[in-house]
């Protein structure tokens, strides 16, 4: 994986071959960040990003300034891997929390701007994630959630959902908080 844009533009990062994860493409992740920067000013962004797999977006976000990004996943050598590597580039600005994300939602403790859950496509629990974060008020006024999915999930019925974004395999819905 590579980061595409700020103060790493261009830096590689390369996971652990045994971490349990899809990162989000390269080419789904510059689309979805081109949609971000045309709505949001990423330097004042708080940032959630559940499952967090190899830190991907969240290195992301860091790169291009985001002032707080707080990073969750169940998995240790994945939070072990995103904290070394965050330590590594200085990324100051990232929190690693590792926890079950759904354990995780059941009581907001802060709000935050942006949402990003990559959860594994497979997870029959993922079609509750917007629920969730609606329900427990993660998400500031204004506040957008991106979740990743595959082909065969729809939300497009969901109150809060307002558009879906394809990128090859990777599929984008977006909840707005209003």
């Amino acid at each position: 994986m590579r980061i595409i844009s700020g103060k790493y533009k261009g830096k590689t990062i390369s996971a652990p071959k045994q971490l349990p994860v899809r990162p989000t493409t390269d080419f789904a992740k510059e689309g979805l960040f081109n949609i971000i920067e045309n709505n949001f000013d990423i330097n004042d962004l708080t940032v959630l990003d559940l499952f967090c797999g190899t830190g991907n977006i969240s290195l992301e976000f860091a790169s291009r300034g985001a002032k707080n990004i707080t990073s969750v996943d169940a998995n240790n050598h994945c939070v072990r891997f995103v904290k070394e590597t965050s330590t590594k580039l200085e990324l100051k600005q990232i929190q690693v929390i590792k926890q079950d994300v759904f354990r995780f939602l059941q009581k907001s403790i802060n709000q935050f701007d942006f949402i990003f859950a990559d959860p594994p496509y497979q997870l029959k629990e993922l079609i509750e994630i917007p629920d969730l974060i609606f329900k427990n008020n993660w998400l500031k006024n204004d506040g957008w959630l991106v979740l990743e999915h595959d082909k065969f999930v729809e939300f497009s019925n969901h109150p809060h959902f307002f558009q879906h974004r394809k990128y090859g395999n990777v599929n984008f819905s977006f909840f707005q908080n209003l």
